[in-house]
């Protein structure tokens, strides 16, 4: 038996390694390739140290000198001691480079291009050659648009094991990804990507959850309701969507599901122009309740683009709110693929 380790590197790249309950996990990461920084594999020097976001595990021997019992009590643990008892979500405190790893290179067939609204398209893969792959709820894939050297990055809508890989795309004028999708993808297309990769993933349930979407950044959240639909939670999660115009809202089908698939899931949604017939109108923090932030004992997730993004921040430093987490991913509907301080990723 070998559990499913998930390593998270600093740069946002996710390698997946097999580690036996009886190997520790840089063992079983140096059997993959990764090198794991560690001056020592005694628990005595400390470099190695990574946090556990997820899991159980055996943290083994170790001095205080590596490792503190405060630390211990926080998740943090030697990857020369730990061993697994489950699977692992693990914070790799190097980024991939330093550890001679990558992202991996995949190879998929596009199944279909779904015309969700006017503005809004889902695009669905399956992996070639039954190859394997993982991903964490929320991450993204840096995807190759078919005929160019140009590459879009976009968050999985399906849940992770799911054997068909969708995502949301917004559809724009002149967008690379988008002219394709509408002029030359067919059923059957070979397409590749990169990943996966992102530090915008759902972590292990430990309080309330108070989701935030912007546009097409409703695809990671649908990816994280159909993790939490499968291994449940025993906290309320609240989902605010908001979009521009009315034709931007989709996905409400799916939600309607996930709410009577996951017992306290809750979800509303906004339309910020006045001139459209949706009748919630405005931007998401109209919507948050001070039932949502639950004193500030919250974890809040935010997907959108960089205004919104900025705005909540604002919003919830002037009202005083300091969330238990504030996870938070940027994206952008045009240019390259470019890397900011936090996940950030192309959507055209």
């Amino acid at each position: 038996m070998a559990y499913n380790i998930a390593l998270n590197f600093e740069d946002g790249v996710t390698r997946f390694v097999e580690c036996r309950p009886d190997e520790t996990v840089a063992d079983a990461s140096y059997r993959a390739g990764i090198n794991i920084p560690l001056d020592c594999r005694d628990g005595a020097c400390g470099t190695c140290k990574c946090h556990a976001e997820s899991g159980e595990y055996d943290d083994g021997d170790y001095i205080e000198d590596a490792l503190t019992d405060a630390e211990a009590a926080q998740g943090f643990a030697l990857a020369c001691q730990m061993r697994p008892k489950s699977d692992l979500v693990i914070k790799i405190a190097a980024s991939s480079e330093v550890c001679k790893t990558k992202g991996q290179n995949f190879n998929a067939r596009l199944n279909a291009v779904e015309r969700l609204s006017p503005t809004t398209v889902a695009l669905s893969l399956s992996l070639e050659g039954g190859d394997g792959f993982g991903h964490l709820a929320g991450q993204y894939v840096n995807v190759l648009v078919p005929g160019t050297d140009q590459r879009r990055s976009y968050s999985f809508s399906s849940a992770p094991g799911s054997a068909e890989l969708s995502f949301l795309v917004r559809d724009i004028p002149r967008g690379v990804m988008s002219s394709f999708l509408r002029d030359d993808a067919k059923p059957g297309t070979q397409m590749e990507f990169i990943g996966p990769a992102g530090s915008f993933y759902l972590r292990e349930i430990r309080r309330p959850l108070l989701f935030l979407a912007g546009g097409t950044g409703l695809a990671p959240f649908l990816s994280m309701l159909g993790r939490i639909a499968v291994t449940g939670s025993a906290h309320p999660v609240h989902l605010i969507y908001g979009v521009t115009n009315d034709e931007d809202l989709v996905g409400i089908a799916q939600l309607k599901q996930f709410a009577v698939r996951i017992p306290g899931f809750t979800f509303s949604c906004c339309v910020a122009a006045e001139a459209g017939d949706y009748p919630q109108k405005g931007y998401v923090t109209r919507y948050i309740e001070p039932a949502h932030v639950n004193g500030g004992e919250v974890d809040i997730y935010l997907c959108g683009p960089p205004p919104m993004v900025e705005a909540v921040r604002s919003w919830l430093a002037e009202q005083g709110i300091a969330p238990a987490n504030f996870y938070y991913e940027k994206f952008s509907p045009s240019g390259a693929v470019t890397t900011i301080g936090e996940s950030h990723r192309q959507a055209a």
